[in-house]
This record gives structure tokens, C-alpha cells and sequence, in this order.
């Protein structure tokens, strides 16, 4: 470490050589950080994986919550109607399963939310038909060939899904 003085005499600290990545990052993002932000999208994108196919068919994770007093964070599922009592009975292996995932002790509890999937397709099905129209008619003012052939796959994979 070295130091330096400016026109307004105030000297500076600086270090040589390498850095931690710690004081590249910014403020904000250092906040969501320190808050496991970054676990429940790792989670998300790994669920089939980290609990297997069997669980992961029946329910889905939408939120994880850490309580200020306490560093006991609770996993939210959300449920389908009927499958309840099968994520119930595999809550704890479900913990287990994260918590060897993550290397440490990340989720202490899970809630469940039950959403009732016949309902939530039936709308889902309309919507998608609407939108889908929608996107189609706006497609047709595109003038680039190539992009609106790739928008249109774009647009049936997302249907797919």
C-alpha cells in the first residue's frame, strides 16, 4: 500500500496489485448479496435437479423469506391442488436436497401455497390464443424477413412451453 497526496492536500490510500472482488461490485448489488438473493434464482433454475422430477411435477419454488431476528430462511412452494400431502411427507428430504445443493444449511423450513392448476390452465389457454393473435398481427409490420421468421419461432417455443 501506498500513498498519495493531491492538489488539496488530502492523501489517499491505494493498494497494489490484485483486489477483491468485493470492491468492484456496487452498493446495491452487495445488498442483494448479503440477503441470498442470488440463491433462489440458482434455485429456480436447478429444481428439477436438486429434487428430482417425481417433486418437482408437483410443485415449485416462488419465494424465499428471511426473518430480521432470526437467520432461518423459509422456502415457499407453490402446490398443486391434490399434491399436497406428497410435498408434505417429503419436506424435510426436500431441505436436505437444497441444503446439499447450496454446501450449507440455506433453507430451515418450507411453506406451501396451493394453486389449483385446472383453473390457472384454462386461463392460461386463453390468454396464450389472444396474445398470440396479438403478436401475429404486430409481426406483419415488420419489414426484415429474418426477424420475423426468428420472432415467430421465438413465439412458438414460448407457446410450446
Amino acid at each position: 500500500m501506498h500513498k498519495k497526496k493531491h492538489n488539496n492536500n488530502v492523501t489517499q490510500n491505494f493498494i497494489q496489485g490484485l483486489r477483491p472482488f468485493s470492491t468492484t461490485l456496487p452498493q446495491q448489488i452487495k445488498k442483494i448479496l448479503k440477503k441470498n438473493g442470488f440463491n433462489l434464482s440458482s434455485l429456480v433454475d436447478n429444481w428439477t435437479k436438486i429434487v428430482g422430477k417425481n417433486i418437482s411435477d408437483n410443485c415449485y419454488p416462488i419465494n424465499v423469506k428471511a426473518q430480521k431476528s432470526s437467520k432461518e430462511i423459509c422456502l415457499i412452494l407453490n402446490v398443486i391442488h391434490g399434491k399436497e400431502v406428497d410435498v408434505e411427507y417429503n419436506k424435510k428430504n426436500i431441505i436436505d436436497k437444497i441444503n446439499s445443493h447450496f454446501g450449507y444449511n440455506y433453507i430451515s423450513q418450507i411453506k406451501l401455497k396451493i394453486m389449483d392448476s385446472f383453473h390457472n390452465a384454462k386461463k392460461k389457454i386463453k390468454k396464450n390464443s389472444k396474445s398470440k393473435e396479438n403478436l401475429i398481427k404486430k409481426l406483419e409490420n415488420i419489414n426484415n424477413h429474418s426477424l420475423k421468421n426468428k420472432l415467430n419461432k421465438l413465439i412458438d417455443a414460448y407457446n410450446d412451453k
